[in-house]
C-alpha cells in the first residue's frame, strides 16, 4: 500500500467529473487499498479518487469510530435520499484544509454500487455516513462542498482559503 498525495483546492482535477470504472482488476484493488491508507494517514472519514488525481468513480469511507459506523469502498456509486429529513452539520474536506462550514444534506440515503470484484453492494446510511456518501459522491462529479454552502458562508470560506498558509504557498 502507498500513501498518495492529496490534491488541494485549486487543482483542476478536483472540479473534473470522474469516469465510470469498467475494469475490475488488481490495479483497482491497489487503488482502493492506497485510498484507504491515504485517508487514514490524513485523518479523514472519506476520500474520492479524484482527490488523489485519479478520475475514476471510486470512493472510500470510514465512520467505524461512530456508533453503527462502517468502513469500506464503493465503485460507480449512485445514491438517493430516503425520506425528506435533512441534517445540517459541520463539513470539511481533506482537499480544503482547515475549512469547516455547516452544510445541509439528506439525513438518510441508500447507496448502491460495486465492490472491487464487481459484485453489487448496497447500504442504507444515516447521519455522518450519509453525509460522507453525499460529500464523496459530489467529488466524483467535480463538486466541492463549497458549492453546497449558502452565499454568505461560501464568501466567508473563500476569504478563509485566500488567507490560509496552505493556499498562499
Amino acid at each position: 500500500m502507498t500513501i498518495r498525495n492529496i490534491r488541494i483546492f485549486g487543482d483542476p482535477v478536483l472540479t473534473t467529473k470522474a469516469e465510470d470504472v469498467t475494469v475490475y482488476d488488481a490495479g483497482l484493488e491497489q487503488l482502493v487499498e492506497d485510498m484507504l491508507e491515504t485517508m487514514d494517514a490524513a485523518g479523514g472519514v472519506g476520500l474520492a479518487a479524484n482527490q488523489i488525481g485519479v478520475l475514476k468513480r471510486v470512493f472510500v469511507y470510514d465512520t467505524a469510530h461512530t456508533e453503527g459506523g462502517l468502513r469500506g469502498h464503493i465503485i460507480n456509486p449512485t445514491w438517493h435520499s430516503i425520506g425528506e429529513d435533512t441534517q445540517i452539520g459541520q463539513e470539511g474536506c481533506l482537499s480544503i484544509p482547515e475549512i469547516q462550514k455547516d452544510v445541509q444534506r439528506a439525513q438518510t440515503v441508500e447507496l448502491r454500487g460495486y465492490n472491487v470484484h464487481g459484485d453489487p453492494v448496497s447500504l442504507v446510511a444515516s447521519g455522518l455516513l450519509a453525509r460522507c456518501i453525499q460529500h464523496e459522491y459530489d467529488h466524483l462529479d467535480g463538486v466541492l462542498f463549497l458549492k453546497r454552502l449558502s452565499p454568505a458562508l461560501r464568501k466567508e470560506a473563500m476569504r478563509e482559503i485566500r488567507q490560509s498558509e496552505w493556499f498562499q504557498q
